[in-house]
Protein backbone atom coordinates (compact mmCIF):
# COMPACT_ATOMS: atom_id res chain seq x y z
CA UNK A 1 0.00 0.00 0.00
CA UNK A 2 1.52 3.37 -0.99
CA UNK A 3 0.19 6.06 0.86
CA UNK A 4 0.35 9.85 -0.27
CA UNK A 5 0.73 12.98 1.85
CA UNK A 6 -0.73 16.46 0.84
CA UNK A 7 -3.22 18.57 1.78
CA UNK A 8 -3.86 23.11 1.73
CA UNK A 9 -3.70 24.09 -1.32
CA UNK A 10 -3.86 22.88 -5.40
CA UNK A 11 -0.05 23.61 -5.42
CA UNK A 12 0.39 20.37 -3.08
CA UNK A 13 -2.72 18.32 -4.29
CA UNK A 14 -2.38 18.43 -7.45
CA UNK A 15 0.86 16.96 -8.27
CA UNK A 16 -0.02 14.22 -5.94
CA UNK A 17 -3.65 13.40 -7.71
CA UNK A 18 -0.64 13.17 -11.16
CA UNK A 19 1.11 10.52 -9.11
CA UNK A 20 -1.86 8.93 -8.25
CA UNK A 21 -3.16 7.90 -11.39
CA UNK A 22 0.29 6.86 -12.33
CA UNK A 23 0.80 4.52 -9.58
CA UNK A 24 -3.03 3.02 -9.79
CA UNK A 25 -2.34 2.67 -14.00
CA UNK A 26 0.31 0.51 -12.55
CA UNK A 27 -1.61 -1.81 -10.63
CA UNK A 28 -0.64 -0.13 -7.18
CA UNK A 29 -3.19 0.44 -4.37
CA UNK A 30 -3.05 4.27 -3.65
CA UNK A 31 -4.94 6.11 -0.28
CA UNK A 32 -4.45 9.29 0.66
CA UNK A 33 -4.00 11.44 3.73
CA UNK A 34 -4.68 15.13 3.75
CA UNK A 35 -6.56 17.83 5.79
CA UNK A 36 -10.26 19.28 5.56
CA UNK A 37 -9.01 21.76 2.52
CA UNK A 38 -7.40 19.23 0.28
CA UNK A 39 -10.23 17.07 0.49
CA UNK A 40 -12.80 20.01 -0.31
CA UNK A 41 -10.70 20.71 -3.36
CA UNK A 42 -13.23 19.30 -6.73
CA UNK A 43 -12.23 17.01 -9.15
CA UNK A 44 -9.39 15.32 -7.63
CA UNK A 45 -8.57 11.97 -6.25
CA UNK A 46 -11.86 10.51 -6.90
CA UNK A 47 -12.22 6.93 -6.24
CA UNK A 48 -9.34 7.26 -4.41
CA UNK A 49 -9.76 6.38 -0.06
CA UNK A 50 -9.24 9.50 1.83
CA UNK A 51 -8.41 9.82 5.48
CA UNK A 52 -8.85 13.24 7.00
CA UNK A 53 -5.86 14.04 9.73
CA UNK A 54 -5.59 17.11 12.39
CA UNK A 55 -2.19 19.12 11.37
CA UNK A 56 -1.06 22.22 12.96
CA UNK A 57 0.25 25.35 11.09
CA UNK A 58 3.21 27.01 13.21
CA UNK A 59 2.49 30.51 14.55
CA UNK A 60 0.45 32.56 16.36
CA UNK A 61 2.72 32.67 19.40
CA UNK A 62 3.30 30.52 22.18
CA UNK A 63 -0.19 30.02 22.23
CA UNK A 64 -0.60 28.99 18.69
CA UNK A 65 2.64 26.81 18.81
CA UNK A 66 1.23 24.55 21.59
CA UNK A 67 -2.12 23.85 19.38
CA UNK A 68 0.07 23.10 16.04
CA UNK A 69 1.89 20.61 18.11
CA UNK A 70 -0.92 19.14 19.97
CA UNK A 71 -2.54 18.54 16.41
CA UNK A 72 0.40 17.23 14.92
CA UNK A 73 0.91 14.43 17.68
CA UNK A 74 -2.92 13.51 17.27
CA UNK A 75 -2.25 13.48 13.65
CA UNK A 76 1.13 11.34 13.76
CA UNK A 77 -0.77 8.53 16.08
CA UNK A 78 -3.74 8.20 13.50
CA UNK A 79 -1.27 7.82 10.87
CA UNK A 80 0.18 5.38 12.09
CA UNK A 81 -2.82 3.12 13.02
CA UNK A 82 -3.65 3.41 9.26
CA UNK A 83 0.08 2.37 8.18
CA UNK A 84 -0.36 -0.41 11.03
CA UNK A 85 -3.68 -1.46 9.43
CA UNK A 86 -2.78 -0.92 5.96
CA UNK A 87 0.91 -2.66 5.41
CA UNK A 88 1.81 1.09 4.29
CA UNK A 89 5.06 -0.21 1.81
CA UNK A 90 6.34 3.63 1.34
CA UNK A 91 4.76 7.20 2.44
CA UNK A 92 4.82 10.05 -0.26
CA UNK A 93 4.65 13.62 1.03
CA UNK A 94 4.09 17.05 -1.02
CA UNK A 95 5.36 19.69 1.44
CA UNK A 96 2.87 21.80 3.74
CA UNK A 97 1.78 21.21 6.72
CA UNK A 98 -1.12 18.39 6.00
CA UNK A 99 1.68 16.28 5.22
CA UNK A 100 3.98 16.51 8.93
CA UNK A 101 2.61 13.90 10.90
CA UNK A 102 2.26 11.49 8.14
CA UNK A 103 5.60 12.00 7.81
CA UNK A 104 6.63 11.92 11.00
CA UNK A 105 4.43 8.81 11.35
CA UNK A 106 6.02 7.00 8.89
CA UNK A 107 9.74 7.73 9.95
CA UNK A 108 8.69 6.38 13.43
CA UNK A 109 7.32 3.29 12.29
CA UNK A 110 10.57 2.96 9.96
CA UNK A 111 8.44 3.27 6.66
CA UNK A 112 10.61 5.01 3.93
CA UNK A 113 9.70 8.15 3.36
CA UNK A 114 10.17 10.53 -0.16
CA UNK A 115 9.35 13.78 -0.29
CA UNK A 116 8.42 15.97 -3.31
CA UNK A 117 9.37 19.48 -3.72
CA UNK A 118 7.21 21.94 -6.15
CA UNK A 119 9.02 24.76 -5.83
CA UNK A 120 12.73 25.98 -6.68
CA UNK A 121 13.40 26.72 -2.52
CA UNK A 122 12.84 23.74 -0.56
CA UNK A 123 9.91 24.42 1.44
CA UNK A 124 9.50 24.49 5.77
CA UNK A 125 8.29 21.56 6.01
CA UNK A 126 10.31 19.35 3.74
CA UNK A 127 13.22 20.89 5.23
CA UNK A 128 12.32 19.48 8.40
CA UNK A 129 11.77 15.94 7.18
CA UNK A 130 14.10 15.92 4.68
CA UNK A 131 17.46 14.22 6.89
CA UNK A 132 14.58 10.88 7.22
CA UNK A 133 14.04 10.94 4.04
CA UNK A 134 14.54 8.00 1.85
CA UNK A 135 14.62 9.92 -1.45
CA UNK A 136 13.88 13.68 -2.12
CA UNK A 137 12.53 14.39 -5.63
CA UNK A 138 12.57 18.16 -6.77
CA UNK A 139 11.12 19.92 -9.93
CA UNK A 140 13.74 21.73 -10.70
CA UNK A 141 17.38 21.25 -11.36
CA UNK A 142 18.75 23.90 -8.84
CA UNK A 143 16.10 23.76 -5.19
CA UNK A 144 17.26 26.62 -2.95
CA UNK A 145 17.85 25.82 1.10
CA UNK A 146 18.57 22.35 -0.39
CA UNK A 147 21.67 20.69 1.90
CA UNK A 148 24.77 19.71 -0.16
CA UNK A 149 24.33 16.41 2.49
CA UNK A 150 21.01 15.33 0.80
CA UNK A 151 22.11 15.80 -2.63
CA UNK A 152 23.06 12.08 -2.94
CA UNK A 153 19.96 11.16 -2.53
CA UNK A 154 17.82 13.96 -4.79
CA UNK A 155 16.19 13.19 -8.30
CA UNK A 156 14.90 15.84 -10.66
CA UNK A 157 11.73 14.44 -12.04
CA UNK A 158 9.58 17.44 -12.24
CA UNK A 159 6.28 18.39 -11.18
CA UNK A 160 3.94 15.80 -11.80
CA UNK A 161 0.83 17.27 -14.44
CA UNK A 162 -2.20 15.70 -15.12
CA UNK A 163 -2.21 13.66 -18.49
CA UNK A 164 -4.44 15.84 -20.48
CA UNK A 165 -2.06 18.89 -19.31
CA UNK A 166 0.63 16.68 -20.83
CA UNK A 167 -0.55 15.86 -24.01
CA UNK A 168 -1.02 19.48 -24.84
CA UNK A 169 2.72 20.16 -25.76
CA UNK A 170 2.59 17.58 -28.41
CA UNK A 171 -0.37 19.68 -30.03
CA UNK A 172 0.85 23.05 -32.40
CA UNK A 173 0.39 26.30 -30.62
CA UNK A 174 -3.22 27.73 -31.80
CA UNK A 175 -2.82 29.96 -35.04
CA UNK A 176 -2.39 33.42 -34.07
CA UNK A 177 -2.02 35.76 -36.65
CA UNK A 178 -3.01 39.48 -37.94
CA UNK A 179 -6.62 38.95 -37.67
CA UNK A 180 -7.57 35.80 -35.24
CA UNK A 181 -8.48 36.51 -31.68
CA UNK A 182 -6.17 36.56 -28.99
CA UNK A 183 -6.90 33.95 -26.33
CA UNK A 184 -6.24 35.31 -22.98
CA UNK A 185 -6.57 32.80 -20.12
CA UNK A 186 -6.55 34.83 -16.12
CA UNK A 187 -5.98 32.36 -13.39
CA UNK A 188 -4.39 32.90 -9.54
CA UNK A 189 -3.96 29.70 -8.26
CA UNK A 190 -6.47 27.40 -6.53
CA UNK A 191 -7.07 30.35 -4.40
CA UNK A 192 -7.57 32.98 -7.03
CA UNK A 193 -5.68 36.38 -6.80
CA UNK A 194 -7.34 39.76 -6.14
CA UNK A 195 -4.54 42.10 -7.58
CA UNK A 196 -5.22 40.07 -10.97
CA UNK A 197 -8.99 41.13 -10.56
CA UNK A 198 -8.14 44.95 -10.19
CA UNK A 199 -5.33 45.20 -13.05
CA UNK A 200 -5.94 42.69 -15.64
CA UNK A 201 -9.30 44.20 -17.29
CA UNK A 202 -7.97 47.66 -16.81
CA UNK A 203 -4.81 46.69 -18.30
CA UNK A 204 -6.55 45.06 -21.13
CA UNK A 205 -8.73 48.10 -21.61
CA UNK A 206 -5.47 49.93 -22.34
CA UNK A 207 -4.95 47.99 -25.43
CA UNK A 208 -4.99 49.74 -28.79
CA UNK A 209 -8.49 49.51 -30.42
CA UNK A 210 -7.31 46.88 -33.07
CA UNK A 211 -6.13 44.74 -30.56
CA UNK A 212 -8.66 44.94 -28.08
CA UNK A 213 -11.53 44.30 -30.06
CA UNK A 214 -9.90 40.58 -31.19
CA UNK A 215 -9.40 39.61 -27.23
CA UNK A 216 -10.75 36.20 -25.73
CA UNK A 217 -10.85 36.24 -21.95
CA UNK A 218 -11.39 33.49 -19.69
CA UNK A 219 -10.51 34.84 -16.14
CA UNK A 220 -10.56 32.97 -12.38
CA UNK A 221 -11.23 35.28 -9.51
CA UNK A 222 -11.77 35.58 -6.25
CA UNK A 223 -15.80 34.82 -4.83
CA UNK A 224 -15.83 38.45 -3.37
CA UNK A 225 -14.47 40.09 -6.58
CA UNK A 226 -16.32 38.54 -9.33
CA UNK A 227 -19.07 40.32 -9.80
CA UNK A 228 -16.75 44.17 -9.84
CA UNK A 229 -14.60 42.18 -12.51
CA UNK A 230 -17.78 41.18 -14.50
CA UNK A 231 -19.10 44.95 -14.62
CA UNK A 232 -15.58 46.03 -15.54
CA UNK A 233 -15.18 43.84 -18.64
CA UNK A 234 -18.86 45.07 -19.70
CA UNK A 235 -18.38 48.65 -19.30
CA UNK A 236 -14.84 47.82 -21.62
CA UNK A 237 -16.89 45.68 -24.16
CA UNK A 238 -14.41 42.49 -24.01
CA UNK A 239 -16.21 39.41 -23.58
CA UNK A 240 -15.02 37.62 -20.78
CA UNK A 241 -15.91 34.02 -19.26
CA UNK A 242 -15.54 34.48 -15.50
CA UNK A 243 -15.47 31.70 -13.05
CA UNK A 244 -14.10 31.04 -8.86
CA UNK A 245 -12.25 27.86 -10.37
CA UNK A 246 -11.51 26.25 -13.28
CA UNK A 247 -12.96 22.62 -13.24
CA UNK A 248 -11.71 22.19 -16.86
CA UNK A 249 -7.82 23.47 -17.08
CA UNK A 250 -6.53 21.36 -20.14
CA UNK A 251 -9.26 22.85 -22.06
CA UNK A 252 -8.88 26.14 -20.86
CA UNK A 253 -4.98 26.05 -21.61
CA UNK A 254 -5.52 24.25 -24.80
CA UNK A 255 -7.48 27.34 -26.56
CA UNK A 256 -5.19 30.17 -24.80
CA UNK A 257 -2.36 32.35 -26.33
CA UNK A 258 -1.38 33.82 -23.38
CA UNK A 259 -1.76 33.04 -19.80
CA UNK A 260 -1.58 36.07 -17.11
CA UNK A 261 -0.80 33.93 -13.23
CA UNK A 262 0.71 33.59 -10.61
CA UNK A 263 3.58 31.91 -10.10
CA UNK A 264 2.96 28.74 -7.99
CA UNK A 265 4.70 25.50 -8.58
CA UNK A 266 1.85 23.82 -10.26
CA UNK A 267 0.94 26.81 -12.89
CA UNK A 268 4.53 27.10 -14.09
CA UNK A 269 4.66 22.87 -14.53
CA UNK A 270 1.51 23.18 -16.54
CA UNK A 271 2.37 25.76 -18.30
CA UNK A 272 5.99 24.45 -19.34
CA UNK A 273 4.40 20.89 -20.06
CA UNK A 274 1.97 22.67 -22.52
CA UNK A 275 4.12 25.34 -23.94
CA UNK A 276 2.29 27.99 -23.06
CA UNK A 277 3.76 31.41 -22.70
CA UNK A 278 2.72 33.74 -19.75
CA UNK A 279 3.13 36.62 -18.05
CA UNK A 280 3.84 35.76 -14.16
CA UNK A 281 2.89 37.63 -11.07
CA UNK A 282 4.70 36.08 -7.98
CA UNK A 283 2.29 36.04 -4.73
CA UNK A 284 4.63 38.68 -2.61
CA UNK A 285 3.83 36.81 0.57
CA UNK A 286 4.47 33.48 -0.44
CA UNK A 287 6.92 31.89 1.59
CA UNK A 288 10.43 32.70 1.42
CA UNK A 289 9.36 34.45 -1.49
CA UNK A 290 9.21 31.39 -3.89
CA UNK A 291 7.06 32.09 -6.17
CA UNK A 292 9.64 34.47 -7.41
CA UNK A 293 12.42 31.85 -7.00
CA UNK A 294 10.00 29.24 -9.32
CA UNK A 295 9.29 32.11 -12.42
CA UNK A 296 13.16 32.41 -12.78
CA UNK A 297 13.57 29.25 -15.22
CA UNK A 298 10.81 29.88 -17.77
CA UNK A 299 11.77 33.55 -17.39
CA UNK A 300 15.07 32.77 -18.65
CA UNK A 301 14.30 30.70 -20.98
CA UNK A 302 12.09 33.49 -22.52
CA UNK A 303 9.01 31.36 -22.05
CA UNK A 304 7.89 34.55 -19.57
CA UNK A 305 7.72 37.44 -18.74
CA UNK A 306 7.96 38.32 -14.56
CA UNK A 307 6.51 41.55 -13.52
CA UNK A 308 6.59 42.21 -9.64
CA UNK A 309 3.00 42.61 -7.88
CA UNK A 310 4.62 46.13 -7.08
CA UNK A 311 5.37 46.96 -10.48
CA UNK A 312 1.96 45.15 -11.86
CA UNK A 313 0.14 48.06 -13.24
CA UNK A 314 -2.51 48.42 -16.37
CA UNK A 315 0.09 50.39 -18.12
CA UNK A 316 2.94 47.90 -17.47
CA UNK A 317 0.77 44.92 -18.49
CA UNK A 318 -0.72 46.17 -21.58
CA UNK A 319 2.75 47.69 -22.79
CA UNK A 320 3.94 43.64 -22.46
CA UNK A 321 1.35 42.23 -24.11
CA UNK A 322 1.49 44.70 -26.86
CA UNK A 323 5.16 43.61 -27.48
CA UNK A 324 4.35 40.05 -27.52
CA UNK A 325 1.05 40.27 -29.67
CA UNK A 326 2.45 43.28 -32.22
CA UNK A 327 4.09 39.80 -33.79
CA UNK A 328 2.12 36.75 -35.04
CA UNK A 329 5.59 34.57 -34.51
CA UNK A 330 6.42 36.04 -31.15
CA UNK A 331 4.23 34.32 -28.80
CA UNK A 332 5.19 30.89 -31.09
CA UNK A 333 8.54 31.46 -30.35
CA UNK A 334 7.30 32.32 -26.57
CA UNK A 335 5.41 28.80 -26.37
CA UNK A 336 8.73 27.19 -27.74
CA UNK A 337 10.49 28.22 -25.45
CA UNK A 338 8.29 27.40 -22.51
CA UNK A 339 7.94 24.24 -23.68
CA UNK A 340 11.78 23.46 -23.62
CA UNK A 341 11.86 23.81 -19.97
CA UNK A 342 8.83 21.42 -19.17
CA UNK A 343 8.74 18.13 -17.71
CA UNK A 344 5.55 16.80 -19.18
CA UNK A 345 6.60 12.73 -18.18
CA UNK A 346 7.11 13.96 -14.01
CA UNK A 347 4.05 11.72 -13.40
CA UNK A 348 6.11 8.88 -14.67
CA UNK A 349 9.29 9.40 -13.02
CA UNK A 350 8.47 10.15 -9.68
CA UNK A 351 6.27 6.75 -9.70
CA UNK A 352 9.30 4.85 -10.91
CA UNK A 353 11.37 6.22 -7.97
CA UNK A 354 8.25 5.71 -5.66
CA UNK A 355 8.41 1.88 -7.22
CA UNK A 356 12.47 1.66 -6.58
CA UNK A 357 12.02 3.19 -3.12
CA UNK A 358 9.13 0.55 -1.95
CA UNK A 359 10.76 -1.90 -3.61
CA UNK A 360 14.08 -1.51 -1.31
CA UNK A 361 16.20 -0.20 -4.31
CA UNK A 362 18.91 2.70 -3.76
CA UNK A 363 17.31 6.50 -5.25
CA UNK A 364 19.20 7.31 -8.85
CA UNK A 365 21.24 10.46 -8.51
CA UNK A 366 20.64 14.06 -9.69
CA UNK A 367 21.10 14.05 -13.69
CA UNK A 368 20.49 10.48 -14.27
CA UNK A 369 18.19 8.74 -16.52
CA UNK A 370 15.28 9.81 -14.00
CA UNK A 371 16.13 13.54 -15.51
CA UNK A 372 13.98 13.92 -18.28
CA UNK A 373 13.68 17.12 -20.21
CA UNK A 374 11.94 17.92 -23.54
CA UNK A 375 13.54 20.58 -25.99
CA UNK A 376 11.98 22.58 -29.25
CA UNK A 377 13.94 24.21 -31.34
CA UNK A 378 13.50 28.45 -30.39
CA UNK A 379 14.16 30.73 -33.72
CA UNK A 380 16.67 33.36 -33.47
CA UNK A 381 14.39 36.07 -33.11
CA UNK A 382 12.05 34.51 -30.02
CA UNK A 383 10.22 36.70 -27.01
CA UNK A 384 13.25 37.76 -24.53
CA UNK A 385 12.01 37.42 -20.86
Amino acid sequence: MIFLAAGGTGGHMVPAHALAGELRSRGHAVKLVTDERGKKIPGLFEGIETHVLPAGRLGGGPIGWLKAARAVMAGRRMAKALYREAGAQVVVGFGGYPAFPALLAASSLGVPTIIHEQNALLGRVNRMVAGNAKAIATAYANVERLKPAFLAKTVLVGNPVRESVARLGEAPFPLFDETAPLKILVTGGSQGASVLGRVVPAGLGALSPSLRMRLQVVQQCRPDDIEAVRATYRELGIPAELMTYIGDMPDKLADAHLVIARAGASTIAELTAAGRPAILVPLPSAADDHQTVNAREMAAAGGARMIAQADFTPEALARQIEALAADPQALANAAARSLSVGRPHAARDLADLVERIAGGLSPLLVGSSLEPRRTSPVPANGVAA
